[in-house]
């Protein structure tokens, strides 16, 4: 049966179409798929699971709808959701995905990861998520009431988008040196992560056997997703429309 794997949606109440895109997802392929993986920044902002967010409520009633038909859901972190945890995973009816995770695809060992991790060559980005991702910084942004929490969560979009548009290009992409030690530390010839927003389907050699990357897009122009088939072939789409098919 059929795998789907989708990432960076950045779901806001701002921008109501890619909700509605999301919602035909779950409406439609979601049902007959064996499962949804959901690899980070489902939500553009996440000030924990105990925020009265809408949103958020809509979003985990139909992630259960999607559950209670018997597609295994699973959820995992992202850099604009870290705060997502176990609370919300629970009223959607999904597991909660460490960062990384391995997963097995037939005879296929694949690991998932949300991307950000390596995106070595961004040393202040890197500073600051060892920071937030540790569970005491957690717990003490927990401790915070909702209205700091979304104060500190605007300062930080706006530090990103200045971030950002000082950046490199290469700065904001994965670090080919990360990548390698990623995959041979997991042991694996396929890695699958979203956050770079730049969709593709990478296939390079390391130690002289043939390896590949697959990067999920955003979902600013439109739905971007990776149908894996139980026969292991691929097809990735983004921005609505199909983009890449393999073997796998």
């Amino acid at each position: 049966m059929t795998r789907l794997f989708a990432s960076d949606l950045h779901l806001d109440p701002e921008r109501p179409e890619t909700t509605a895109q999301f919602m035909d997802l779950l409406a439609g392929p979601a049902r007959t798929a064996q499962a949804l993986y959901l690899l980070g920044d489902l939500f553009e902002v996440w000030l924990g699971d105990d925020a009265p967010d809408p949103l958020g409520q809509q979003v985990a009633a139909a992630l259960r709808g999607v559950s209670e038909q018997g597609v295994a859901l699973f959820l995992m972190q992202g850099n604009r959701d870290f705060l997502l945890g176990k609370g919300f995973c629970t009223r959607a009816g999904a597991t909660f995905l460490p960062d990384p995770t391995l997963l097995r695809l037939g005879d296929r060992r694949v690991l998932l990861t949300h991307g950000d991790a390596l995106c070595t060559d961004d040393g202040s980005y890197q500073r600051l998520r060892a920071l937030l991702r540790d569970p005491q910084v957690q717990a003490g942004l927990m401790a915070l009431s909702f209205d700091r929490r979304r104060a500190l969560a605007e300062e930080a979009r706006a530090g990103s988008r200045h971030h950002l548009a000082q950046a490199n290009e290469y700065i904001t992409d994965v670090n080919p040196q990360a990548v390698a030690d990623a995959m041979r530390s997991a042991g694996v010839d396929l890695l699958l992560h979203g956050h770079t927003h730049r969709p593709a389907v990478h296939h390079f050699e390391l130690d002289g056997r043939p390896h590949t990357r697959i990067v999920l897009g955003d979902w600013s122009r439109g739905a971007s997703v990776l149908r894996w088939e139980e026969d292991g072939t691929y097809e990735l789409t983004a921005g609505g429309e199909k983009r890449i098919a393999d073997s796998g």
